[in-house]
């Protein structure tokens, strides 16, 4: 399968294609051969620059007809090597360039280290060029790829080299058509195929790669359409991704809201889950803290993303946030307002957010909650919008009153008239406050006096009891504006005072998590007191010990949890993050002795600085432990080499004491004067003491080495190191009762063609010798010990395999830990430092030491080492 992207950049004076493999051996090195053959056929000039076919017949027959550029040969560590002609290609100069191998390292002796650097130099020649390079390989995958296979990529090419290739395209192919390739001998040599197919081509490795290989390309697609609108100038929605937005208010809805998206966004194949959450700028936010981090854990549970936007306006915030995400669907809950709330304050948000929403298709999700809220709560701050209503409602709704009842005015009398009037005060208050509940009761009062108290369309009052009424009734609607008033004050502070326990409650609980405190509170700082950027600095020198930072302005997306620092620890322009970018005030408040809270954006009221100064104080507990944190990890390598130590001495206690004791007694039998031996004798005595002392120096030697590595202070001398060499020194320095081994008690099996390794041959040799030597202790009796040596990619792999009685898998690390003889009864055979000493050597020479189950029953210690001056070979 293949995919091909062109974005026709055209940055360089060449161009570059790449073909992608998802895995070695999928075809591409045939696939750009195959271009190379068509582009010929058009008459363009068309040249072998570095084909690799590692011997596949198929790769080979392509090369027909193709001018193939002569190899440069360079010598290197007694050996000859071939390297793509760089100089030659560039005197050639043709119209097409094929170079095989990105990510190949150079022999040294070249101009370049690495080979798409010589593409880099033919690129800007004009020439250009047709490469090929697996997933695997590229850098930002390199740590992923090792933890999925096992095997470290030690060539890797970075991303953006192929990211600003003008063509990209992906060569595929299903796991299991990969294997079959694979028997039928049509990647690697016969005897290379079952090593291969139970190592590192598993279906479980294979699939993992596709996927990285497609989702990588699939992000590639994404950067180029999003250059091609910003480019052109494209605003509107292109529904190439299903990505859909779930806004949260952090009520009891919003898990059935979250629920509800992700099953929208599973729909297809490729969907995106954004969730946010649109916190007001005036002050702490009323939202439940504790609700939205329950949300956000349910969210990124199911694969989406949590944001956090700064907004007054909730709509346009959450369609800005959707628009710059290129959403395509927009879910919401229901309103929880009732009727008489909705009449009373107008369309709520999601109304208003369809309204605008265009072509964003929006979802109004319906949930148990919907309809159960309350009057228009007294306790929130009028926005402007809702003040300007208070107004008008104040001014229109008397005469609305005024109309009504005159069509009634011969069916109730004057006191009912005042009591309607009276009521229309009270909606006013509680729409708009007490200023626009004292406008209604002006209007009112005059209505109240001119259309219904006699002398009727007169201002004047005939009787004295009208006018006792018309003063009583504007002194009630005085009084009862401003209790709601005062009423939605109380409210107000009660509801301030809840949000700031909670918000408290939140930072105390940030504290107690751990590692991940201080980002945590120095995001929910931003977020609570709508900040665009805060910092912690210290004190001393300024230095910015964290930072979050936002968008500007109401409705820029603050990325995840609303801001993140920067990766180079490096601030934007100004002293402060986010000073010199608009009309900021900064606040600073001490976070401790050593450290300073800034926050910078809007002008904090004082009512504010209570709970600040409880984020500071959280925020130097959170700087506090973190310096304890490194001053522990500072202390455990220490205590780790006490427990060394201590170990070391109850270990050896024994194990030094016994060859001691036997050479001593030796020696001592030959020096005693009162006996005499006879030749044979004292040969015997010679031979115990020479077998005690080599005992004991191995037993040094191991203690001496295992103490270099855990100080780190081993030298190795990494050289080209032939195993045909190599494995016979390591069976002959194997201890008694194993020493000298040989057929049927071990098999040796190197694949021929097998490259050298780069290793350090005394502490290789030791390593072979100790991992022999402990499958030779538990192996069964009677079967042969196998060693077999193998090449793969940049690799060798030497597995010594047993027929014992095998490792149980949780113990598999374990018996790689000093002092570990796990399921020995004899503590004659030593310390147990052999395989603790031979990982790691066999790490500190770039390579790794892994145990694995045999196939029908034993132990297989699975070495592996660096191949010598050898790029990939299994591209």
């Amino acid at each position: 399968m293949a995919r091909d992207l062109t974005t026709g950049t055209g940055l360089r004076g060449g161009r570059l294609r790449v073909y992608l493999g998802s895995a070695p051996g999928v075809g591409k090195t045939y696939r750009m051969l195959d271009e190379a053959r068509r582009r010929q056929e058009r008459g363009a000039d068309v040249v072998v620059g570095y084909i690799e076919c590692h011997g596949r017949r198929h790769t080979e027959a392509m090369l027909a007809g193709l001018e193939v550029l002569p190899r440069a040969r360079r010598a290197y560590r007694d050996a000859e090597f071939e390297e793509m002609d760089l100089d030659g290609a560039l005197a050639r100069r043709p119209a097409v360039l094929l170079v095989d191998e990105l990510a190949h390292t150079n022999i040294p002796g070249g101009r370049h280290a690495k080979r798409w650097q010589d593409v880099e130099e033919l690129l800007a020649a004009g020439i250009d060029v047709v490469t090929t390079v697996n997933i695997q390989h590229l850098e930002s995958l390199n740590d992923v790829v090792r933890k999925i296979t096992g095997i470290p990529q030690r060539e890797t090419v970075p991303d953006e080299v192929v990211r600003r290739a003008d063509q990209i395209e992906l060569v595929d192919m299903a796991p299991q058509s990969l294997r079959r390739r694979m028997a039928h001998g049509n990647i690697y040599r016969a005897e290379k195929v079952d090593a291969a197919l139970s190592n590192y081509f598993r279906v479980g490795n294979l699939t993992a790669l596709r996927e990285l290989a497609l989702l990588w390309v699939a992000g590639r697609v994404d950067e180029g359409l999003r250059d091609y609108r910003a480019s052109h100038k494209i605003d509107r929605v292109w529904e190439t991704r299903e990505r859909v937005v779930v806004a949260l208010t952090g009520g009891p809805e919003g898990e059935t809201l979250i629920r509800r998206a992700a099953r929208i966004s599973d729909r297809t194949a490729g969907g995106e889950l954004l969730a946010v959450h649109v916190s007001r700028s005036d002050g702490l936010a009323g939202a439940s803290s504790g609700a939205l981090a329950q949300q956000r854990q349910l969210v990124e549970t199911l694969g989406g993303s949590y944001h956090v936007v700064v907004g007054d306006d909730v709509p346009t915030a959450l369609l800005t946030f959707a628009r710059a995400h290129h959403a395509t669907q927009l879910v919401l809950g229901t309103s929880r307002r009732g009727r008489i709330n909705r009449f009373l304050t107008g369309p709520g948000t999601g109304q208003t957010t369809v309204d605008a929403s265009e072509d964003i298709d929006v979802h109004m999700v319906t949930h148990e909650f919907t309809g159960r809220g309350r009057l228009p709560s007294l306790g929130r701050r009028h926005s402007r919008r809702r003040t300007i209503a208070g107004y008008l409602a104040g001014l229109v709704l008397p005469w609305l009153l005024t109309a009504l009842l005159s069509q009634a005015h011969h069916s109730i009398n004057l006191t009912t008239d005042a009591l309607i009037f009276q009521l229309g005060v009270v909606i006013v208050a509680l729409l708009g406050g007490a200023v626009s509940a004292l406008l209604a009761s002006f209007v009112a009062s005059v209505l109240l006096n001119y259309y219904f108290i006699p002398p009727i369309h007169s201002l004047t009052i005939g009787e004295t009891n009208n006018i006792v009424a018309l003063v009583v009734f504007a002194a009630i609607a005085l009084t009862v504006s401003t209790v709601v008033d005062h009423a939605g004050r109380l409210t107000s502070r009660a509801a301030r005072a809840t949000a700031e326990a909670e918000t408290l409650s939140t930072l105390a609980g940030s504290v107690l998590r751990g590692a991940d405190a201080l980002p945590a509170l120095l995001e929910k700082s931003r977020t609570a007191f709508g900040m665009r950027a805060v910092a912690l600095l210290s004190r001393a020198d300024g230095e910015v010990l964290a930072h979050s930072e936002g968008g500007h302005g109401g409705g820029q997306a603050g990325g995840h949890g609303g801001g993140r620092e920067r990766e180079d620890g490096n601030e934007p322009e100004g002293d402060r993050p986010g000073e010199g970018a608009g009309p900021y005030e900064t606040t600073e408040v001490p976070a401790g002795e050593g450290a300073v809270l800034v926050l910078t954006g809007r002008r904090l009221p004082a009512a504010d600085q209570r709970v600040l100064t409880a984020f500071a104080a959280h925020l130097a507990a959170a700087l506090e432990r973190d310096r304890l944190a490194v001053a522990a990890a500072e202390v455990e390598p220490i205590r780790a080499a006490d427990r060394m130590r201590t170990a070391l001495l109850a270990a050896v206690s024994h194990d030094l004491r016994t060859p001691l004791a036997a050479a001593r007694a030796s020696v001592g039998s030959l020096r005693s004067p009162d006996v005499e031996f006879s030749a044979e004798d004292q040969a015997e005595l010679l031979a115990t003491a020479d077998e005690s002392l080599v005992k004991l120096t191995r037993l040094v030697d191991n203690l001496l080495d295992m103490s270099r590595l855990q100080a780190g202070a081993l030298t190795l001398h990494l050289t080209e190191t032939h195993l045909d060499e190599i494995l016979p020194r390591a069976l002959d320095s194997l201890p008694d009762p194993y020493a000298p081994v040989q057929p049927p008690d071990l098999t040796v099996d190197i694949e021929e063609g097998a490259p050298p390794v780069l290793a350090d041959p005394p502490l290789l040799e030791r390593v072979l010798a100790n991992v022999i030597t402990n499958a030779l202790r538990h192996n069964a009796p009677g079967v042969p010990v196998l060693v077999t040596a193998s090449h793969h990619a940049d690799q060798v792999e030497i597995r010594v395999i047993d027929r014992g009685p095998g490792i149980a898998p949780e113990d598999r690390d374990r018996v790689f830990l000093p002092f570990q003889r796990l399921g020995d009864t004899d503590n004659t055979t030593g310390v147990g430092l052999g395989l603790a000493l031979s990982r790691g050597l066999a790490e500190a020479m770039g390579g790794s030491l892994e145990v694995e189950e045999t196939p029908g029953g034993g132990t297989t210690m699975l070495l592996t080492l660096p191949a010598a001056g050898r790029g990939e070979a299994g591209s």
